[in-house]
């Protein structure tokens, strides 16, 4: 994950109040962890919404990010939670320690936009979990909903800026590079209060039959594949992907 596809991150606390409501993974999550002993990994944990509810059935936590500012805002969150933040790039962990269960959510998997990456990330994770250990991580089903988006400005959603109490309208922009797998998203935040504000980000996506083989390609059996976190079989007409992979 390169720091120059981070804008959507400099921002931690616009970052948690447009994301802390959302807590499908949580539940699903929390039923693995409680089947181990020993240390559960968070990668590209953020401000540590997955990560800190594990330090309740968890005996030790590690959160990883690339980002400061997202694990500073994670240290705030969490005073007092036996819970270790870690800044390391997800394709070069180095830990000293193997886990049961890693997992990665919030799509992160799709910041790794090259094979190059990609294998990196799985060898890493491979490298520090357990034999028999399960990585779990979701990622956006490439649908065609989700590739043929024009390529014009369209309005998301609105909100009020948690810091100013201003109101702001989120419009969105993307384009796909077929050749790449790779979406370039520019979100555009407006507010008559204050400038507007553009961020740029960049994500791959990966087809099922795709993952399957490079999971396998890198030491895993593809458990499940699941369309969201209720476990619901993958369809032509779903938009998540959700990954779980044991290590051979």
């Amino acid at each position: 994950m390169k720091l120059e596809n981070l804008q959507e991150y400099e921002n931690p606390t616009l970052y948690d109040y447009e994301n802390e409501g959302y807590t499908a993974d949580i539940n699903y999550l929390l039923k693995w962890a409680k089947q181990f002993k020993g240390t559960i990994i968070d990668l590209a944990c953020g401000t540590g919404r997955a990560t800190i509810p594990m330090a309740d059935v968890a005996e030790r936590v590690i959160g990883v990010d690339i980002h400061p500012g997202m694990l500073d805002q994670a240290r705030m969150k969490s005073t007092n939670l036996p819970i270790k933040w870690v800044e390391q790039d997800c394709t070069q962990l180095n830990l000293e320690v193997q886990s049961p269960l890693i997992y990665m959510v919030g799509n992160s998997f799709q910041h790794f936009l090259t094979n190059e990456a990609q294998d990196l990330l799985l060898s890493s994770v491979h490298n520090h979990l357990e034999d028999g250990g399960v990585f779990i991580f979701s990622t956006r089903f490439p649908s065609k909903e989700e590739l043929l988006q024009p390529a014009e400005e369209e309005y998301w959603r609105s909100y009020q800026d948690p810091t100013t109490g201003h109101h702001v309208d989120v419009y969105t922009i993307s384009n796909y590079d077929q050749i790449a797998q790779v979406q370039h998203y520019t979100t555009i935040r407006r507010s008559a209060e204050m400038p507007e504000s553009r961020t740029e980000i960049s994500l791959r996506y990966v087809y099922p039959k795709e993952m399957k083989r490079l999971a396998e390609a890198h030491g895993f059996e593809v458990l499940h594949m699941f369309q969201d976190w209720e476990e619901t079989p993958l369809s032509n007409d779903s938009y998540d992907m959700i990954c779980v992979l044991k290590k051979k």
